[in-house]
């Protein structure tokens, strides 16, 4: 598939449907409770937490009389209502017969609800059924579900036509992402389409087709009420969508900037640089980018508004170097790169701020231990500085500790790899194995960037306690969990520990130097950091 040019810059429906000049995605929230009383309870909470309208998902229903209980739903309902009856055969809960599900969603159209969503397979049919009835303002989306992978531009497009000759008012095309790139299919459907659509791309890699609805001119996107009760895989909270990504704000000509990674959903950064962007008006937003082939995403996602600066975590951090135009003289000794900012002419220009980040943080944990009076130049100089991994973190550890002065050892499981990079440094290698018998002086740093020990394998530690008596400060590169069993482990043997989250704050300052131009909120990134440590 070719790159995502899609101009947005004028984006314009009919009946002033996405137009460019304001956000006109509506929020759509699901509401899947068994008994019509619990239905009532998330439409309450739907409308207080700032949904624009709720979908009644009748198959959820475990008893369910037709005009007693629709009547009750849609004239208590607080917010406008889409109804839908989904049928096993098009990945809901209802098995019963067919004419009796069509029956309860013409009643419900008699009975006041705003929208009908009803699948391509029957909606010659119903469309049929309810012709010269159809109250004014009442809506049906057709739908059509693929629950394996996004077909092709092309196939997309006629699935469409054949939806827009049903008669349909709205379209909604839901897909499933297999990688993050097929999501500019639907974003392709949902500019062009000559009628309202709603288009999605299931999965954690169709996040995006979620989130980017306002800029590409969705009709609608959905958000759960909470994590718990998801209709779909990948949808993500209304809170979140308001709140984390701040959805209101994004428009066509809405800039974005994400973190490129797998796994990536438990990055913080879209936390930081959503509510930087916000505070200072910028036109701006930062999500979470679950990338497989990174030049596949960089090549298909090309417009200077699309991916308009990366920040770049495991595994992609060296893989990234070969799709760049220009690589930062650091950034290029390193080997690895972490941040990525794409320039008006589209070309991709690589930094690394890993190390600015964590020699800065490990800087001031040394300084700390100093007292009140730390000595002049960098407390780095003359240590011994163990460095685990030798993967991009591993280099900018080792590389910004030579630089400070350090004496540089590099352990990693494949030696080969830690050999190469204590060379490129000037320092020594050492098997991973062997580094908890390792401890020619006392007062050692050590420095972990493996992700031994990351959430969810949080009762791992890549070195035994017993090893860590013979340093004086560790840090953690990981910062999910906060407090690693390493660090854990290191505070019980009496070593000063420095968190991840310092490395994550110091070099987000950087990053978003190089993203915007101006200053960063250093305050504001610490404040979230705490907030939600």
């Amino acid at each position: 598939m070719g790159s995502l040019s899609v101009d947005t810059s004028n984006l314009q429906k009919g009946s002033g449907f996405g137009k460019s000049s304001s956000n006109a995605t509506l929020v759509c929230t699901p509401v899947l409770g068994t008994t019509v009383n619990q239905m009532l309870v998330d439409m309450a909470r739907a409308k207080e937490i700032g949904a624009d309208l709720v979908e009644i998902r009748l198959d959820y229903l475990t008893n369910f009389n037709p005009r007693f209980h629709l009547q009750t739903l849609i004239k208590q309902c607080p917010l406008p209502t889409i109804v839908t009856y989904r049928p096993k055969w098009e990945g809901g809960r209802y098995e019963g017969d067919e004419n009796r599900r069509q029956d309860a969603l013409s009643l419900a159209m008699e009975l006041g609800a705003d929208y009908i969503d009803v699948e391509l397979q029957v909606a010659h049919e119903f469309n049929s059924s309810i012709h010269g009835k159809k109250p004014d303002n009442f809506k049906v989306i057709v739908s059509s579900h693929n629950f394996h992978d996004t077909p092709s531009s092309e196939a997309i497009a006629n699935l469409i036509a054949r939806i827009q000759s049903t008669g349909a008012d709205i379209a909604k095309i839901v897909t499933t992402a297999s990688d993050i790139t097929d999501c500019a299919r639907i974003f392709q459907i949902t500019v062009h389409s000559q009628i309202p659509t709603i288009g999605i791309a299931l999965g954690e890699r169709g996040l995006l087709s979620r989130l980017l609805s306002p800029k590409f001119g969705g009709y609608l996107t959905y958000g759960a009420l909470d994590a718990d009760t998801v209709s779909a895989p990948g949808q993500t909270t209304v809170k979140d969508l308001l709140e984390l990504y701040n959805f209101r704000l994004i428009k066509p000509d809405t800039k974005v900037y994400g973190i490129i990674g797998k796994p990536v959903g438990h990055s913080k950064s879209p936390l930081l640089f959503n509510a930087a962007f916000k505070s200072v008006g910028l036109n701006a937003v930062y999500m979470h980018f679950l990338v497989d082939d990174v030049e596949k995403f960089f090549n298909t996602y090309s417009s200077p508004d699309f991916a308009s600066g990366c920040s770049c975590t495991i595994p992609h951090k060296e893989a990234a170097l070969k799709c760049m135009d220009e690589v930062d003289h650091i950034a290029k000794k390193i080997g690895a790169i972490n941040n990525i900012v794409r320039r008006p002419d589209g070309k991709l220009i690589a930094f690394n701020t890993d190390y600015i980040g964590a020699i800065t943080a490990i800087e001031d944990g040394l300084r700390a231990l100093e007292g009140a009076k730390p000595a002049p130049g960098s407390p780095l100089s003359g240590k011994l500085f163990v460095v685990l991994g030798a993967g991009g973190a591993g280099k900018s550890l080792a590389y910004g500790a030579s630089q400070k002065g350090a004496r540089v050892v590099v352990a990693n499981r494949t030696f080969e790899r830690a050999k190469e990079l204590a060379n490129k440094v000037g320092g020594k290698s050492l098997p991973l194995c062997e580094v908890e018998n390792f401890h020619p002086e006392e007062g050692m740093v050590l420095a972990n960037t493996t992700s031994v020990g990351m959430k969810p394998n949080m009762d791992q530690t890549p070195i035994p306690k017993h090893a860590l008596e013979h340093y004086c400060l560790v840090f953690d590169a990981i910062y999910t969990p906060k407090d690693t069993r390493l660090l854990r482990e290191a505070k019980e043997a009496g070593a000063a520990i420095v968190y991840g989250k310092e490395m994550l704050i110091h070099q987000g300052f950087e990053q978003y130097k190089n993203f915007t131009g101006l200053p960063a909120p250093e305050e504001l990134f610490r404040q979230l950091m705490e907030k939600h440590a």
